[in-house]
């Protein structure tokens, strides 16, 4: 016991324990920082009408540029703009064939937007609605 309270602290038992906690603390919080800034990009991507549009074809198939061009009545170059806001986002996958692009839904992305709502439904409390009793501060 005695030799315990010489050691240094980085040779105490301990210590190794509280460095692989703190290791394992810095990197939930850089874990939820990242899934956090993900959630946020692809709420920001899923704001605009014709993305919306875009998810509502990809739905059921994967279809090439020129079709959702078609099938949305835009220019390419219009397209091509909420095409690749949607796929930073990580919404969407490409794939090429030959000259032609492909898009598809990342349906792995998407159910992490749709965790993130069922995690706020689930653990926000549902609270009556609150009546403001002072007039002049929220008017």
């Amino acid at each position: 016991m005695a030799r315990m309270a010489m050691l240094s602290p980085l040779e105490h038992p301990d210590s190794f324990c509280m460095i692989e906690l703190s290791i394992q603390v810095n990197l939930m919080i850089k874990t939820s920082i990242v899934k956090s800034t993900s959630v946020e990009i692809g709420f920001k991507a899923l704001s605009d009408p014709l993305r919306l549009q875009v998810l509502e074809l990809l739905r059921e198939q994967e279809l090439c540029v020129c079709d959702l061009c078609d099938r949305l009545n835009v220019r390419q170059s219009k397209l091509s703009f909420h095409l690749k806001t949607l796929k930073d986002a990580g919404i969407l996958r490409s794939r090429q064939q030959g000259k032609w692009i492909y898009y598809s839904l990342n349906l792995p992305q998407l159910a992490i937007l749709e965790q993130y709502l069922s995690d706020f439904r689930r653990f926000s409390p549902m609270l009556p609605s609150r009546v403001c009793m002072d007039d002049e501060r929220c008017s």
